[in-house]
């Protein structure tokens, strides 16, 4: 071999691909069919298309595979576990029946769906049936002394006895 002179662009292109440093995880998904939303960032002036968008989703899934009110109520949105679920399931289903995919999204999004539903009607827990009920969501004190005294140590042995 007489060297780099060998090989054309495109090789050495392809080459680059295999041995360029990675230098970032910043990448979309949206080659590969997915748009994830990211609830907690979403800006307001994105929020309405998506908000339609998941809507949209859910009632056809809903219908589509019969999943019960007990499950997924009419008030859906308004309970964030249950957005989060099906935002996640939302955009497997899109990358599942991507024209990119191999043939395999298919069966896997049933087994995802399979999976999810258990967690869905335990996302909800119930009690929507004669109307929405605005759970209390947890909330958190500001830390305090206690928190600044335990954080001022590892506790790597804390549970663990000498000698």
């Amino acid at each position: 071999m007489s060297g780099d002179d060998d090989f054309s662009d495109a090789e050495r292109a392809f080459a680059a691909g295999f041995t360029a440093p990675y230098t970032s995880r910043d990448v979309s998904s949206e080659a590969i069919g997915a748009h994830i939303v990211d609830w907690y960032t979403l800006p307001d002036t994105d929020a309405a298309a998506e908000w339609d968008a998941l809507r949209r989703w859910v009632e056809w899934a809903t219908v589509r595979y019969n999943i019960p009110q007990t499950v997924i109520p009419a008030c859906w949105y308004q309970h964030g576990a249950l957005v989060e679920e099906l935002s996640a399931l939302h955009t497997a289903h899109r990358a599942a029946f991507d024209s990119s995919d191999a043939g395999y999204g298919p069966i896997g999004w049933h087994e995802r769906l399979t999976i999810a539903v258990p967690r869905l009607a335990k996302a909800y827990g119930g009690g929507c049936n004669n109307g929405h009920q605005t759970s209390k969501p947890r909330t958190w004190l500001e830390p305090g002394a206690d928190w600044d005294a335990w954080t001022s140590q590892a506790h790597a042995h804390r549970d663990t006895q000498a000698g």
